[in-house]
């Protein structure tokens, strides 16, 4: 019996409970904390996108200086290759030439 008393009374509060809970969220002054909540949550939303916003342009930035700085490398070091390239040629050249001034030489001495 206790039992069957007991639960008809917890059902009868959760209804008083939530008859009284709707009508306490659906006053106006609930609404107004609602709305002055939502509002608060947008602010906070547009202060985060912008934020959000200054830390792509940063990263485009520094992505954008990287791109150039790798340019930079490659360039220096085609550069040196190339200069490598000719240092080659000119010695090729310079190794030719003193043999062509021996043989004249050797020439006028005979």
């Amino acid at each position: 019996m206790k039992s069957i008393i007991t639960k008809i009374g917890l059902f009868a509060g959760g209804v008083l409970f939530g008859t009284a809970g709707i009508k306490i969220l659906s006053s106006k002054d609930a609404k107004k904390v609602y709305t002055h909540t939502t509002a608060a949550a947008l602010r906070a939303k547009e202060s985060v996108m912008s934020t959000v916003t200054t830390v792509k342009e940063n990263a485009g930035d520094i992505l954008a200086d990287a791109k150039e700085i790798n340019e930079k490398r490659a360039a220096a070091e085609d550069q040196v290759i190339e200069d490598c390239c000719c240092c080659d040629a000119e010695q090729a050249e310079s190794t030719e030439e003193p043999t062509e001034p021996v043989q004249e030489a050797e020439e006028n001495n005979q």
